[in-house]
Protein backbone atom coordinates (compact mmCIF):
# COMPACT_ATOMS: atom_id res chain seq x y z
CA UNK A 1 0.00 0.00 0.00
CA UNK A 2 1.12 3.44 -0.92
CA UNK A 3 1.84 6.01 1.68
CA UNK A 4 0.02 9.26 0.54
CA UNK A 5 2.90 11.30 2.04
CA UNK A 6 5.50 9.86 -0.52
CA UNK A 7 3.37 11.79 -2.69
CA UNK A 8 4.66 15.14 -3.28
CA UNK A 9 3.33 18.26 -4.97
CA UNK A 10 4.74 18.27 -8.57
CA UNK A 11 5.51 14.75 -9.14
CA UNK A 12 4.95 13.40 -12.29
CA UNK A 13 2.36 11.20 -12.91
CA UNK A 14 2.89 8.29 -15.01
CA UNK A 15 0.35 5.68 -16.30
CA UNK A 16 0.69 1.55 -16.04
CA UNK A 17 3.22 1.60 -18.72
CA UNK A 18 5.34 4.46 -17.85
CA UNK A 19 3.60 6.89 -20.33
CA UNK A 20 2.78 10.41 -19.04
CA UNK A 21 -0.29 11.18 -17.28
CA UNK A 22 0.47 14.65 -15.56
CA UNK A 23 1.61 16.80 -12.30
CA UNK A 24 0.69 16.42 -8.60
CA UNK A 25 -1.04 19.87 -8.31
CA UNK A 26 -1.69 18.62 -4.68
CA UNK A 27 -3.87 16.35 -2.44
CA UNK A 28 -7.77 17.27 -2.53
CA UNK A 29 -9.52 16.24 0.77
CA UNK A 30 -8.15 12.77 1.84
CA UNK A 31 -8.30 10.76 -1.44
CA UNK A 32 -8.11 12.31 -4.39
CA UNK A 33 -5.16 13.84 -6.11
CA UNK A 34 -5.69 17.66 -8.24
CA UNK A 35 -3.13 17.40 -11.56
CA UNK A 36 -2.15 20.47 -12.35
CA UNK A 37 -3.82 22.68 -15.38
CA UNK A 38 -0.44 23.69 -16.64
CA UNK A 39 1.03 20.56 -17.43
CA UNK A 40 0.35 20.05 -21.38
CA UNK A 41 -1.55 17.31 -21.18
CA UNK A 42 -4.41 18.65 -18.93
CA UNK A 43 -5.51 21.02 -21.69
CA UNK A 44 -5.86 23.97 -19.37
CA UNK A 45 -7.74 22.59 -16.87
CA UNK A 46 -7.04 20.67 -13.22
CA UNK A 47 -8.13 17.24 -13.71
CA UNK A 48 -9.26 15.43 -10.16
CA UNK A 49 -8.05 11.33 -9.76
CA UNK A 50 -8.63 9.09 -6.78
CA UNK A 51 -5.64 8.24 -4.90
CA UNK A 52 -6.68 4.53 -5.44
CA UNK A 53 -5.65 4.31 -8.45
CA UNK A 54 -1.89 4.60 -7.23
CA UNK A 55 -0.16 1.51 -7.79
CA UNK A 56 3.59 2.87 -6.35
CA UNK A 57 5.67 5.75 -6.04
CA UNK A 58 8.81 5.81 -7.61
CA UNK A 59 11.77 8.12 -7.10
CA UNK A 60 9.18 11.30 -6.88
CA UNK A 61 6.64 9.28 -9.86
CA UNK A 62 3.37 8.29 -9.23
CA UNK A 63 2.47 5.48 -11.12
CA UNK A 64 -1.06 4.43 -11.83
CA UNK A 65 -2.91 1.10 -12.16
CA UNK A 66 -4.58 2.12 -15.01
CA UNK A 67 -3.65 3.30 -18.50
CA UNK A 68 -3.60 6.41 -19.97
CA UNK A 69 -7.12 6.29 -22.16
CA UNK A 70 -8.20 4.89 -19.05
CA UNK A 71 -7.16 7.73 -16.58
CA UNK A 72 -8.65 10.55 -19.19
CA UNK A 73 -11.45 8.78 -19.74
CA UNK A 74 -12.48 8.41 -16.38
CA UNK A 75 -10.41 11.88 -14.60
CA UNK A 76 -12.84 14.31 -13.49
CA UNK A 77 -12.26 17.85 -14.92
CA UNK A 78 -12.71 20.71 -12.17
Amino acid sequence: MVDKSEILDHAQVVDVNGEHVGIVDHFEGDDKIKLAKSDPEAGGQHHIIPFSWVKDVDDNKVILSKSKDEVESKWQAV
